[in-house]
């Protein structure tokens, strides 16, 4: 599952049971979680009541080996966003999340963002430069739309922290930068075009 997933170009986390899983969870928050029904300790329904209580609304698939309409049932009434009955084949788990996502992302006023040779179609989440599809991922692609939708203005590090990773995010800020680095290696001859603003952050400017 996570090898599909980083495929697909997200930024992919497993964990085997609750208590790692809260631990990566106080780090950083996700965009979204696949949480199985079965796991030793506390179990996934325990975690999503936990998360929910919590007034978290990250949005949660869940997955289970048992395909009883009960357990669906359970999972939906508890706040759950979608269901996997396994076994489930890995290009309908990736189009789930991406169906979940769509779901719960503001409608863009623009559907292609355009800049220099640069083209973002938010509605197909794919970007291309000079024709050529780059894939990114998911962090990569919301701080690349970040930009493209403030063109010219600047954020520092902290308000794409905010932005990107969510408030409840307490890593460094230095995750910022490795983020940057890699978007423009991909964006190749406008990559240029993300500057770095000494002592303030990145904004986006003209392409070198």
């Amino acid at each position: 599952m996570i090898y599909a997933l980083d495929a697909a170009g997200f930024e992919a986390k497993g964990f085997s049971d609750g208590a790692s899983f809260w631990e990566a969870f106080r780090q950083e928050c996700p965009e979204l979680v696949l949480l199985d029904i079965m796991l030793p300790g506390e179990d996934g329904i325990c975690i999503l009541k936990r998360l929910r209580s919590e007034g978290d609304q990250v949005p949660v698939i869940m997955t289970t080996a048992k395909g009883t309409e009960y357990d669906k049932v359970i999972g939906l009434d508890l706040g759950a966003d979608d269901y996997l009955a396994k076994p489930f084949g890995m290009m309908e788990m990736v189009s789930r999340v991406r169906a979940v996502l769509r779901r719960i992302s503001p409608v863009p006023q623009n559907e292609v963002l355009l800049y220099s040779g640069i083209r973002m179609d938010t509605s197909q989440h794919m970007v291309t430069v000079d024709g050529a599809q780059v894939e990114l991922t998911f962090k990569e692609y919301e701080l690349l739309r970040k930009f493209m939708e403030n063109r010219g203005r600047v954020f520092t590090r902290d308000q794409l922290l905010t932005s990107v990773w969510g408030d409840s995010y307490t890593g460094e800020t230095r995750t910022v930068d490795v983020h940057i680095g890699t978007l423009r290696t991909k964006l190749g001859r406008c990559g240029g075009c993300i500057e770095t603003v000494r002592g303030v952050g990145y904004r986006l400017g003209a392409v070198k």
